[in-house]
Formats: structure tokens, C-alpha cells, sequence
């Protein structure tokens, strides 16, 4: 009997896209669906990015280096010189998204069995990104009464094994929506010199920090450049996510001329999207403060509309455009499910994302949700109503 491999039976759907079935049925039914469950920004994508591909006028879409076009090879570099981080053309490495690189780097720096560590809750998608590559993902705990910092070095360290290769973050957080303190990020890179470690860090919202913090990239630390691993994306900076733009940034040679066997296998990534993203470095930088403050202004009403629903337990997420809210229920799927077949105020309903499929630990997240808050205001108050009546006549009818 004809049948698929063991590997790809053992993936999961993705727990961010596997209600969009019932998203598209409520749809057809005439319902309008907020989506909150999906980091989908509604920011108009700059000018710029469409311009350069309008302006496109060669005879022939050609194959790209494989390593990237040069033009936004040397945008990244530029980018980066403006955060005053040092890098060097041969650093960059153009991927299909930040999900390309996150798998390649994974392929890269370890062997079939190895494990990489993680606070946990963690981006869904690294558990499929993981068992592709043949690693084990193994998390360690955070919570969300301590607004889910790390709270020791011990945390860390009780979680490696003799075959962890890597320390993998995400920084500001998705899901969490924490950023990092820069005693964070040294304590992090002291273990993985004294545990001789990678840091993967996927630092994709590192623009989108709230309440006047600072953000403290791994590059920073100058002492464990040749561990540092950066996954980067033109998606959520610019609104680009339909673009595919992503990079891996690292300055150890036996990493990229390593990395760079499957960046040829693959032959390149799109021509076209490459030149459209070559030309966002002449975006003003007014663009991305004027972004983040949207972003703060949402955060701001998604947390206080969510904090006025009784049985509702969230913490004030200080970036990225997420935020874990715990709901007085007792299965998130369940809850989805029903919110988008049964349920509608107004003609209208939301989606959200079940929270357990970003804990590795059985048992964590049934309770949970994750929510974007990537939609305008307007639709963002009008989503907090939504749920508030849904999780009402939700417990009604399971008394």
C-alpha cells in the first residue's frame, strides 16, 4: 500500500493556520471573522518595496546568487550599520523568510538526534522547523506571573544535554510579547560560552519595543560573536510578509560556508522580491517609529480589553505584537472551534490561536490563547466585545 513517511506523518498542522477551515466556513456563511489568531499586519507595505519591482525592466527574471542579490546584501548590511551593529557582506545570507533560515541553520549546526533548548512558551512553528530537521526541541520553563523572564541561569542549564547544540530565542517574544534585558542576553551568552553553545536568535520584532525599553540584540555581545546565530525577516518590519525576504546573519565562516551548500541546492530565492526589498533601505525611518507607535497604541487596547473580561489573565506584553491570555475555560480548541461554527454577535466573531501547541510540556496552554493584535483599533475594541459575550455564552452553556 502506497503511503507517506513516518517524518511528515509525525509533523503537526500548524496550530497558527489549522482553524482556517472554519474560519472559511463561517465566511461563507455571510459572518465576519476578526483574525486575531495570525501575525498578518495590516500596515500598507512601503511604496518603496512596490516601486522597485514596477520599475523592474530586465528581458529576463533570472536565477539570483544563491547567497542573495548583492544590492540587498549590502541593504542588510547598511540596515544593520544604522542599529550600529558591525557586519560584513559575507555575514548575510538571503532566505526564503525567516522560517528558511531557522531550518538551514538548524540542518547546519546539528546531527540527527541533537536538541536544541528553548523558553517555554515558544514560536509553534520551531516544532516543525525541529522534527524536519531531526532535533529535539527541549523547553524550559516560563511563567506568566513572573511576565515570562528568565529567571535564572539554573533554568537554563539544568535543560542541557550532551547533545544540545543551541540555545534558540526569540526575541521581542512570539508569543509572549517579553523582551529581553540585557542581563538577560548576557547571562545567555555566558552559559553558551561555558557550555560551548549556539544561540540561534530570531530577532524579527526587534523594532517593535514598547513603554521606552531598550532592545539588546546577541550581536551586542561582542565576546560570542562566533556562536551567534541571527534569523531576521523584511515581514513584520515592513509589512512584507507575502514576500518571502529573510536572512541568516552569522560571522562564523565554518557556519556560512556550511549553510551556503543548501542555499545552492535550493538555487536561489526570488528575483523579484529581492529587488523589491533591496530598495526598503531608502524607506524613511520615520516608517518604523510611526509603525511602532500604531503597534503600542494596539497593545495598549488589546491589553486593557482583555483585562476587563472576567476569568481573563494576561501580562502587558512589552513588544513583538502578541500577547498569552488565559481564559476561564478548559480547552482553547474547543473554544476556537465554537467561536467560529456557533457562534457570532452581531454577525461577527474572532479567531484566535490555542496556546498549547507553543509549550512543549504536556498539559500547558489548554487554557490559553495567543492573540495579534495586528488589526486597527476600531476592530480590535470591537474583538474585545466579541470574545467578552462569547467566553459568556460559552460557560452558559457548559453549565
Amino acid at each position: 500500500m502506497l503511503g507517506v513517511s513516518k517524518r511528515v506523518e509525525e509533523l503537526r498542522f500548524s496550530e497558527i493556520r489549522k482553524f482556517i477551515p472554519y474560519s472559511d466556513g463561517a465566511k461563507a456563511k455571510g459572518v465576519q471573522v476578526h483574525h486575531l489568531n495570525i501575525g498578518q499586519p495590516d500596515i500598507k507595505t512601503p511604496e518603496e518595496f512596490i516601486s522597485a519591482i514596477k520599475n523592474f525592466d530586465e528581458e529576463i527574471v533570472k536565477y539570483e546568487d544563491s547567497q542573495g542579490n548583492k544590492d540587498l546584501i549590502d541593504a542588510f548590511v547598511k540596515y544593520y550599520e544604522s542599529i550600529n551593529i558591525d557586519i560584513d557582506k559575507e555575514d548575510v545570507y538571503i532566505t526564503n523568510g525567516g522560517s528558511e533560515a531557522i531550518l538551514y541553520a538548524l540542518l547546519t549546526i546539528c546531527d540527527l538526534g541533537d536538541s536544541v533548548i528553548v523558553p517555554e512558551p515558544y514560536y509553534t512553528n520551531y516544532n516543525t522547523m525541529a522534527k524536519m530537521a531531526g532535533v529535539d526541541i527541549i523547553s524550559f520553563r516560563t511563567y506568566r506571573e513572573d511576565g515570562f523572564r528568565i529567571k535564572s541561569k539554573e533554568d537554563i542549564i539544568n535543560s542541557i544535554k550532551d547533545n544540545t547544540k543551541a540555545i534558540m530565542i526569540t526575541n521581542p517574544s512570539n508569543p509572549t510579547g517579553v523582551v529581553y534585558t540585557k542581563e538577560e542576553i548576557r547571562m545567555i551568552s555566558d552559559i553558551a560560552k561555558e557550555k560551548d553553545l549556539f544561540i540561534i536568535s530570531d530577532e524579527v520584532y526587534r523594532e517593535f519595543v514598547y513603554d521606552d525599553l531598550k532592545f539588546t540584540s546577541f550581536m551586542d555581545m561582542k565576546d560570542i560573536l562566533d556562536r551567534v546565530i541571527i534569523i531576521d525577516s523584511i515581514s513584520k518590519r515592513y509589512s512584507a510578509c507575502g514576500a518571502r525576504i529573510g536572512a541568516l546573519i552569522c560571522k562564523n565562516r565554518n557556519v556560512t560556508e556550511n549553510f551556503m551548500k543548501m542555499c545552492q541546492a535550493r538555487l536561489s530565492v526570488s528575483s523579484l522580491d529581492q529587488v523589491g526589498a533591496a530598495n526598503l533601505i531608502n524607506v524613511p525611518k520615520s516608517y518604523i517609529e510611526e509603525v511602532r507607535i500604531e503597534y503600542e497604541k494596539r497593545r495598549n487596547i488589546l491589553y486593557e480589553g482583555l483585562c476587563d473580561i472576567p476569568g481573563v489573565h494576561c501580562e502587558k506584553p512589552s513588544g513583538a505584537f502578541y500577547i498569552i491570555a488565559k481564559l476561564p475555560i478548559d480547552n482553547s480548541d474547543d473554544f476556537t472551534k465554537w467561536m467560529l461554527k456557533d457562534f457570532q454577535y452581531n454577525n461577527k466573531t474572532v479567531m484566535v490561536t490555542p496556546a498549547e501547541g507553543f509549550y512543549t510540556t504536556e498539559g500547558l496552554g489548554k487554557d490559553e490563547v495567543r492573540l495579534s493584535y495586528c488589526i486597527n483599533s476600531q476592530d480590535l475594541k470591537e474583538s474585545m466585545l466579541i470574545l467578552k459575550k462569547a467566553l459568556e455564552e460559552y460557560n452558559k452553556l457548559r453549565k
